[in-house]
């Protein structure tokens, strides 16, 4: 996704060693309360040792992107009229922090208000391999917890975005097109939401998760010729209007 999108600055929530940290090569903030980073960072990374909810309690979490070495102020001394669309909203997000459902919706809630439509936000362990490994007491190995229900409750509330699960090992990842941060329904819905979806063990995996019923190939994705376009559309801060088009080009891959 990196390489494919070319985001000018990217956001981690749940760092842990720093593996996947490790693939930015873009201003970028990494947040999670227990981080252990033992992999090299190559990227000017502001490492933020707290949960996510208080990282974006913060007055202005995206200073480090505001101040940082980063392309939108190389921008803004250029033209200054196009600074103007040049603010530091995220480009490329990934959530793969707590393992429940409501802090992972919370996660993508926060990060949508901080993203345009042309933003990608990933979000990781979004497919089971079977019911143990989706339980809210961990009590396996390998864990996704119940963060898949995420998929579900964007797809009910907010059919305005693009949902697409992507097959990749070990217990898959979502990649969601077209955020809105002027959207206020899951705000609105939170507890509703949060009520109805926090279940007690075993959770009922539908099957269509467990198999990977809708799941896309990684590389069919990656490879998909969509992306030049959207990075275009990204680069030029063009209106949420031209999403439409594009999303049609997206659902040709992702179904």
């Amino acid at each position: 996704m990196h390489r494919v999108y070319r985001p000018r600055n990217y956001l981690e929530i749940g760092v842990n060693d720093g593996r996947s940290l490790a693939l930015s090569r873009v201003p970028s903030i990494a947040v999670d309360p227990a981080f252990k980073v033992v992999t090299s960072i190559s990227c000017d990374v502001h490492l933020v040792k707290q949960t996510s909810d208080a990282f974006f309690a913060r007055k202005d979490p995206l200073l480090h992107l505001r101040t940082g070495r980063n392309p939108f102020r190389a921008l803004a001394r250029r033209d200054p009229l196009r600074a103007l669309g040049g603010d530091p909203r995220l480009e490329l997000a990934f959530i793969d922090g707590m393992h429940l459902f409501e802090f992972a919706l919370r996660d993508f809630m926060n990060i949508e208000k901080h993203a345009r439509w042309s933003s990608v936000i990933v979000l990781d362990d979004m497919m089971p391999r079977n019911v143990d490994e989706a339980a809210r007491d961990r009590h396996t190995g390998a864990w996704t917890g119940d963060v898949y229900k995420v998929a579900e409750v964007l797809r009910r509330f907010r059919p305005d975005l693009l949902v697409a699960e992507v097959d990749t090992t070990p217990t898959g990842v979502v990649a969601v097109f077209g955020a809105d941060p002027s959207n206020t329904v899951l705000t609105q819905k939170y507890d509703a939401i949060i009520e109805e979806y926090v279940t007690e063990d075993p959770q009922d995996v539908p099957d269509e998760i467990l198999t990977r019923k809708r799941a896309v190939a990684p590389e069919a994705l990656l490879g998909a010729g969509f992306w030049p376009a959207l990075i275009r559309a990204r680069n030029l801060n063009r209106p949420r209007s031209a999403f439409t088009d594009l999303r049609r080009q997206i659902e040709r891959v992702t179904g």
